[in-house]
């Protein structure tokens, strides 16, 4: 279906709800939707458009699709060609093959598993999510329920991204760190750490580094998760948890 809009007219957007995730900064995020389904995310709707009638239905959909912003890219402008994570930052290709937040128009598109729509509450009707891949506060501009019939394409082919990565990582979380989490916590952030955080570029190394460079301790990595700092190094397929400490405000 068209929408028959003239391309010289801008098309006017505004939020109609944020989302709540774990995620206060983007370090972390899974670098796809589904990849981590115990992450949960809470869509809150504003104002305008907290009503009930508006999700009448909507219940009966498993997964639905959010249409967001990277609002923290902005101001970064846009580029032709950018370097996926995926091909270790090392290969460009055309930022329409890819789903960098560098584009034209800096949108997002997620499909979450819909865990329930929740009436009730001082800010409801609000939507839990599982498998979401965006930070706490992202703006969202539309939600559509996935319709598997015309949504699912079983022969479609992935080009660089054919299947999802794997996680990579054994972690190891000392027991009185990870008991201090409350217990939905603890599976998700896990898994977020056993997939590796880390930007791809900056731990991707030259087949030869072995030799060509002396042996350094590892670095120590920080990932914002809720309420709490996680500290971590990365010694070959290792994870250890170094420190798990309160965030500051704004911090």
């Amino acid at each position: 279906m068209s929408g028959g809009a003239d391309a010289s007219v801008a098309l006017p957007l505004r939020p109609i709800a944020h989302i709540r995730t774990p995620f206060p900064e983007k370090f972390g995020i899974p670098r796809q939707s589904g990849l981590i389904l115990g992450l949960r995310g809470t869509v809150v709707f504003e104002p305008p458009y907290r009503a009930a009638e508006a999700l009448r239905g909507l219940e009966a959909f498993s997964h639905v699709w959010l249409i967001w912003g990277f609002s923290q890219h902005c101001e970064a402008g846009w580029h032709p060609t950018v370097r996926p994570p995926r091909l270790g930052g090392n290969r460009r290709l055309g930022v329409f093959a890819t789903r960098s937040p560098f584009r034209p128009n800096p949108l997002g598109l997620s499909c979450v598993r819909l865990l329930a729509v929740q009436p009730e509450g001082p800010e409801g009707p609000t939507l839990l999510v599982g498998g979401a891949d965006l930070a706490d506060g992202t703006p969202i501009y539309d939600i559509k329920p996935y319709v598997p019939y015309a949504d699912c394409v079983p022969e479609a082919t992935g080009g660089f991204a054919p299947e999802a990565p794997a996680a990579t990582l054994a972690v190891t979380f000392p027991p009185e760190l990870l008991m201090r989490l409350a217990p939905e916590e603890r599976e998700p952030l896990l898994a977020v750490l056993a997939h590796d955080p880390r930007p791809a570029y900056r731990h991707a190394a030259p087949a030869d580094a072995a030799e060509t460079a002396p042996a350094a301790p590892p670095r120590e990595y920080g990932l914002a998760w809720g309420a709490w700092n996680v500290r971590f190094t990365v010694e070959g397929a290792d994870l250890h948890v170094r420190s798990l400490e309160r965030r500051t405000r704004g911090g």
